[in-house]
């Protein structure tokens, strides 16, 4: 009977065993997911903020472009006026092929 006994003890430790098992495997499945939603958060938000200021330097950027054009058709209005003529016949010549 003590076999017995002993082999129901052992079946019962595993079974506990077992239960601790999932229970631990469950509390590391949460960390880690809480861990990774934290993780995404940051990393969105460092997106999101990099994105904007891309933005704003693209902005300046073009707004400065903008200026440095405006000022050199101010300085040279004339070599302009040739200069955009010359283009309008180069893409109307490469339209009609």
């Amino acid at each position: 009977m003590e076999a017995k006994s002993t082999t129901q003890d052992d079946y019962n430790q595993v079974k506990r065993d077992l239960q601790e098992l999932r229970e631990d495997l469950a509390k590391l499945t949460r960390t880690v997911s809480e861990s990774q939603k934290s993780n995404i958060s940051s990393l969105r938000d460092e997106i999101r903020r990099e994105s904007r200021e891309a933005l704003h330097r693209a902005k300046d950027a073009g707004d400065k472009a903008f200026h440095d054009v405006e000022h050199k058709i101010e300085e040279r209005p004339f070599l302009s006026i040739i200069v955009m003529f010359l283009a309008g016949i180069l893409v109307g010549k490469m339209l009609d092929r």
